[in-house]
């Protein structure tokens, strides 16, 4: 039994100082992509457009953002288009992070704002880093931390359940 103690602490220590960095990370960020629709420096808050409808076409769309400071260009410096008809506003984000809000009907500019969201998204899930991260970092530090988990629970717990024992056996003698 002592010995199964002496390795299971083992591998709980040695366990936690090879996963620390992508922890915390994953940490740090998860709680950062938690409080993004409440915080305007992770993901810049919807405004809402005056109509229900889009009315606009993709040329109309391109040649208003086109004229922003977003620095969007063409096409090719779209990463995606978000059309939310309940808030009647178009969101276009760049590559470079930069989202501009247009109202659906009236082509007006609601919001030009720099969002970190998707930023802070490819860090915790450490495709920020490499392709292969994710697979060959995270998911390795993420099982990890199931097993300093279960290790810190037995740990946890045995000295409880060896307590318990002890009353039981008392109780009987």
């Amino acid at each position: 039994m002592k010995n199964i103690n002496y390795t299971l602490r083992k591998i709980h220590y040695w366990g936690a100082i090879i996963a620390a960095i992508p922890i915390v990370i994953v940490i740090i960020t998860g709680i950062l992509l938690q409080v993004k629709k409440q915080s305007t420096w992770v993901q810049p808050k919807t405004i809402k457009g005056s109509g229900t409808e889009p009315q606009l076409s993709f040329a109309q769309i391109l040649e208003i953002v086109e004229k922003t400071d977003a620095k969007i260009n063409s096409w090719q410096d779209v990463d995606r288009l978000e059309v939310r008809p309940g808030k009647g506003v178009i969101k276009i984000r760049g590559k470079n992070r930069w989202e501009v809000q247009i109202d659906a009907s009236t082509g007006t500019v609601l919001q030009i704002a720099y969002r970190r969201s998707d930023l802070i998204e490819s860090v915790h899930d450490g495709s920020f880093f490499h392709s292969e991260a994710k697979l060959w970092l995270f998911l390795p530090s993420a099982i990890v931390l199931l097993i300093l988990w279960v290790t810190g629970m037995y740990l946890f717990f045995l000295p409880i359940w060896r307590r318990s024992r002890k009353k039981r056996k008392n109780k009987k003698a």
